[in-house]
């Protein structure tokens, strides 16, 4: 059944219970999830974190890989999570948090199957958030303040022209090659290039380590291809390299030329 979010509300779900231990059945078929700032460092060390771009909006987003293949989770293999760190947009369901006129307000998925009769009331029997609730009201209210300082992060990181494309190279146990693109992570030598003032700048913002932790997410790629060992098609090898601009290449060639 299709996701349905509709504004929580206290007379239409009084009686609603949500299942007390998940199973994230859910996000079987996610590869990437929506990445906060609040948790780069613990993303960092389990899964590598990468910049994409909306193709239609031209925003930048930061995603955390759970799989190198479109609707494939490989963190989660039958009902378990394969690491130690979950992704908050994916513990957040059956819940978000969305514009609701002029402030922000407490959706839940009609649909979602953690809904169940026998487990944690959303409210008291006086009508009142439930200690369950509230909790979640807590956590959802973390990481729309972490997504808001997340967006600041993407727009300083554009703005100083850090981001460069890079590609996977993936070849498969059965001998298939194939590229995943599409992806941008941060250039540390434009980083190292930045004036004193400007690292200053981004170390007060704790931008700085978070530019770190992404591109030190990166050694979170060999992870994936060993928990590709459980599908049916495992990757045998991967490369990760950089997406030379065309002017680069173009220059490059010249140098080669003048050389020979």
């Amino acid at each position: 059944m299709a996701i349905n979010y509709i504004p929580l509300d206290k007379e239409k779900h009084k009686d609603i219970k949500i299942a007390a231990k998940s199973t994230f059945s859910y996000a079987k078929n996610t590869h990437l999830a929506a990445a906060s700032i609040k948790e780069f460092a613990q993303l960092a060390g389990t899964m590598p974190i990468v910049f994409i771009q909306d193709p239609k909006s031209l925003r930048h987003h930061v995603v955390a890989m759970l799989g190198i293949e479109q609707s494939q989770n490989l963190f989660l293999t039958g009902e378990s999570w394969q690491g130690p760190h979950i992704p908050m947009n994916i513990l957040r369901y059956p819940f978000d948090v969305r514009p609701d006129g002029d402030k922000l307000g407490v959706y839940i998925d009609e649909n979602s199957e953690l809904i169940s009769d026998d487990g944690q009331p959303l409210f008291t029997e006086a009508g009142e958030a439930s200690d369950f609730l509230k909790n979640r009201q807590q956590f959802l209210a973390d990481l729309a303040n972490s997504e808001m300082l997340t967006q600041r992060f993407v727009n300083k990181v554009v703005e100083l022209d850090l981001l460069e494309q890079i590609q996977i190279r993936l070849m498969y146990q059965d001998g298939q090659q194939r590229n995943v693109t599409g992806m941008l992570s941060i250039n540390e030598k434009k980083v190292l290039e930045l004036s004193d003032e400007q690292v200053l700048e981004l170390h007060k913002s704790g931008f700085l380590g978070a530019m770190y932790a992404i591109m030190m997410s990166l050694g979170q790629l060999n992870r994936l291809v060993e928990l590709s060992k459980e599908t049916a098609n495992p990757v045998r090898t991967m490369q990760l390299s950089v997406v030379r601009p065309e002017a680069e290449k173009a220059d490059a060639a010249e140098v080669e030329k003048s050389d020979a």
